[in-house]
């Protein structure tokens, strides 16, 4: 046994690398399909509509509940301080810098990651894909870059959205509720918050995050199991990876952009 665990180790080290080095080359392969998938604008738009318009009820309904918490968490916190009028500030960054990119992440790729993982896992289960290149149709182009470049474009539009609604859910609170100043509320907005370094910030943010959801969600799936069970572990990896990959490269994102 003593020379079974070093090569079991080999075995396992040589695997991973492997699966990196596909993943890699999967990935430059969808960066460098761009153009394909613009010749086919009807596909994007299909892609595009599937992912975004079927999620934007979920989003557009978390990002309600999400700003009345923070109206309603905010002006408790700043009312000790004596800066109650500040709530709208506090809601706009919370929401362009941090909440709104990445709650849509983990939103979308529990609702858009997963469908798209079960899809091309079920297809390969069914040997579509494989009926493809046997057709000289190459999947990844005809059937990954458009799922992919939709889920990149989407991605920004939801954060928008849910960053949003979440504003006027804290000025439903702050203002309609609680008794804020509506002008106190908006002219703190418009004053603190900048259109470069917070909302372009967020924007790249969620745009990041559509890479990483989108491809991990593919790569699950093109390299699923071609079984039920193999679909169904596929699934759940894609939920676990993805929402640690998007609060990992949030720090780092976070790190690099604001910090002084």
């Amino acid at each position: 046994m003593s020379w079974y665990r070093p090569s079991e180790l080999g075995f396992s080290v040589r695997r991973q690398l492997a699966d990196m080095g596909f993943a890699a080359r999967l990935f430059l392969r969808l960066l460098a399909s761009i153009g394909a998938t613009l010749k086919r604008p009807a596909l994007l738009r299909d892609q595009i509509h599937f992912m975004g318009n079927y999620s934007l009820a979920i989003i557009a309904v978390s990002g309600v509940f999400v700003g009345f918490v923070l109206g309603l968490q905010g002006y408790y916190t700043l009312q000790r301080y004596g800066s109650s009028d500040a709530l709208g500030l506090l809601v706009a960054l919370s929401l362009v810098r941090e909440l709104g990119p990445v709650i849509t992440a983990l939103l979308f790729a529990g609702r858009a990651g997963t469908s798209l993982t079960a899809e091309i896992g079920l297809m390969k289960a069914g040997e579509q894909l494989s009926a493809m290149e046997m057709m000289a149709v190459d999947p990844v182009q005809r059937i990954l870059a458009p799922r992919f470049w939709g889920a990149v474009i989407a991605m920004p539009l939801l954060a928008a959205v849910f960053s949003a609604v979440g504003i006027l859910g804290g000025w439903a609170v702050g203002v309609a509720m609680i008794g804020i100043d509506s002008g106190s509320f908006w002219s703190q907005m418009q004053g603190g918050v900048d259109v470069w370094a917070d909302v372009g910030n967020g924007v790249i943010k969620s745009v990041v995050f559509g890479f990483a959801v989108s491809f991990i969600a593919l790569l699950q799936g093109y390299e699923a199991q071609p079984t039920p069970e193999g679909v169904a572990h596929a699934t759940t990896r894609t939920v676990v990876m993805a929402s640690l990959t998007v609060l990992g490269l949030d720090f780092v994102l976070t790190a690099m952009m604001f910090s002084i």
